[in-house]
């Protein structure tokens, strides 16, 4: 249940009066949450329990109570019962995400060499992208794989991203340390660039780790959906982010885990990409390069990382996750399916295409949808 208050009511007058009337409901627990809404700052109380005996009309009769939802859906606070008041998405680094926006984020997993990373962000500037993929901490399969330089290439990064006008970078994190390193570089760097705190599929249930990036507001969060986890617990996974008070959140399809998905790595999952817009609020990004996992092309020529993109895209996808290299063939990590340069431009064209048909195809529905009504209204 959510409790949203009039914008001009003394909010601990009314969490007094919820609170006495809740003293015969001990189970049920509050928790105040401030959000920006269109246009005006808006409160909410939420009631986390058992609420199904709790009347309604009672606390919406309250003083300094606007309106009283109860919430039926297993997600408060990543979920859409407010999106009237308070915008979906949010704004970072002054670039906005949201439901109806779309980035793409490239470059390696994990860097490599301060070369390599300045080429990359030099060839992203080039192109007019300001978003990037570089990841300092790398768990792998094998214990004896690259895995990152870990906080000592944190510096460069940096640097280079603000010499390029990379405006945000995906980063991944294992545990709480490694925000921290983050967060430190970045106050040492001046802040020349931003750090969206990425949830591989490995820690997609670290259910501490997920309390730790949401408990900070600083930095947004990509979470990756978990490779073996049906939709609805990676969602309840993000619902713990958010319900410690980040909800900047961005949810990532990467495909799942399962031999019936050979020969491509995984299979991949982008048609629940209007699925995640029905059902929260959050953005959602697709990670093509390791659905596929390889460069193999088709007869008509594209790969299949193409097509997969383009599939999480003509669905309406609103980030992209793929990795670009400049040599892959030396790259330390997942090489066979970094696209270089060249094919990398040929991929954000193919984008480019894919998101305009995207558009055409709302704006033919709209029109169709406007046509059915005015004949309605006619007859």
């Amino acid at each position: 249940m959510i409790l949203i208050f009039e914008p001009d009511a003394n909010k601990d007058q009314v969490l007094e009066k919820v609170r006495q009337y809740l003293d015969n409901f001990p189970n049920v627990k509050l928790k105040l949450i401030e959000l920006e809404g269109k246009t005006r700052k808006v409160a909410e109380l939420h009631l986390i329990g058992p609420t199904h005996e709790i009347r309604q009309d009672i606390l919406a009769a309250m003083p300094g109570v606007e309106r009283v939802i109860r919430i039926s859906a297993k997600y408060r606070q990543i979920g859409r019962a407010d999106v009237d008041l308070v915008p979906v998405g949010f704004t970072y680094q002054g670039l906005r995400f949201d439901q109806k926006s779309l980035h793409i984020f490239a470059g390696p997993c994990a860097v490599d060499t301060k070369e390599n990373v300045e080429e990359t962000f030099k060839m992203l500037n080039e192109l007019g992208i300001h978003t990037a993929r570089g990841g300092a901490y790398k768990p792998r399969t094998s214990p004896y794989d690259f895995q990152g330089h870990g906080a000592s290439c944190l510096p460069w990064v940096f640097e280079l991203a603000g010499k390029y006008g990379i405006k945000v970078i995906a980063m991944e994190v294992l545990r709480e340390s490694h925000i921290e390193e983050i967060q430190r570089a970045l106050d040492e760097a001046g802040h020349p660039t931003g750090v969206m705190l990425q949830i591989g599929t490995r820690n997609a249930q670290n259910f501490e780790l997920l309390k730790e990036v949401g408990s900070q507001n600083e930095m947004p969060v990509l979470y990756k959906r978990g490779m073996g986890l049906t939709l609805e617990e990676s969602l309840n996974a993000c619902e713990y982010i958010a319900s410690e008070g980040n909800r900047n959140i961005v949810f990532c399809l990467r495909g799942v885990k399962s031999q019936l998905g050979l020969p491509h790595r995984n299979i991949v999952d982008f048609a629940h990409v209007p699925v995640v817009h029905r059902l929260t609020r959050l953005p959602v990004c697709i990670d093509p390069s390791h659905s596929i996992g390889s460069k193999d092309a088709s007869p008509d020529g594209l790969m299949d990382i193409f097509h997969a993109a383009a599939q999480g895209v003509i669905s309406g996808a609103n980030m992209i996750l793929v990795e670009t290299h400049p040599a892959p063939e030396t790259a330390l990590c997942d090489g066979p399916q970094s696209l270089t340069f060249k094919e990398f431009e040929r991929f954000v064209r193919d984008v480019e295409v894919v998101r305009e048909a995207y558009q055409k195809r709302l704006d033919t529905y709209s029109r169709s949808v406007i046509k059915d009504m005015t004949i309605q209204e006619a007859a």
